[in-house]
């Protein structure tokens, strides 16, 4: 872990590599800030639903999905000298109906932004798996750390193929891990306790 100081204030950001192992999952609670190196697969809904559609119809998925991350992403077309385009997260809840299969499969880690349903965040905890935050709106930023791409699977679903993507420094935030927690909840219940505590004053 290293520690990045800014003015007064000390940010721990620890540096994880993928595929994911399980004392990695295991160091990582809500609200820890994270850069991740390695592969990361670039899957959205339409990806999503194909992957459980071949599981029902008992033909192989297109990676191996033991200790993987998924980032919810349907990157813009690249510019010349370019890897990819803008690759900012998009919307996690609309992969929460595959996820937990997904995670039963040993899928461990999964990048996008927003709330997760309570059936996915009892298969975290159930499977030993972490969900991470990226930072929405910012998808040329988070573009930059990507170095590498290849599109594996469904190209003819266009930007929501299936993306082999080599990561470097990737930032993110942990939302839920593998105890349980959830940082937005723990945002809205400290925001909560500020605000009846500023009430008595």
């Amino acid at each position: 872990m290293k520690i990045i100081q800014k003015g007064e204030l000390s940010l721990s950001a620890i540096f994880i590599t993928t595929p994911l192992d399980e004392a990695t999952i295991a160091s990582l609670k809500a609200g820890d800030r994270v850069f991740i190196s390695g592969i990361v697969y670039a899957a959205r809904d339409a990806a999503h639903k194909r992957m459980i559609e071949q599981l029902a119809e008992g033909k192989p998925l297109p990676f191996d999905l033991r200790g993987q991350t998924i980032y919810y992403v349907g990157p813009t077309p690249a510019k010349p000298g370019k890897v990819i385009g803008s690759a900012g997260p998009t919307t996690s809840g609309r992969m929460d109906k595959y996820t937990p299969t997904l995670l039963d499969l040993g899928l461990k880690g999964m990048i996008g932004k927003g709330y997760r349903s309570q059936e996915v965040k009892d298969s975290i905890v159930q499977n030993k798996a972490v969900y991470f935050g990226a930072v929405g709106g910012s998808g040329a930023l988070l573009a930059k750390a990507i170095k590498k791409v290849e599109v594996i699977a469904y190209e003819d679903l266009g930007p929501e193929a299936i993306r082999k993507m080599t990561v470097e420094n990737f930032p993110a935030i942990v939302i839920n891990d593998m105890y349980g927690n959830d940082w937005y909840e723990m945002g809205v219940e400290k925001y909560r306790i500020s605000g009846d505590e500023s009430k008595r004053e």
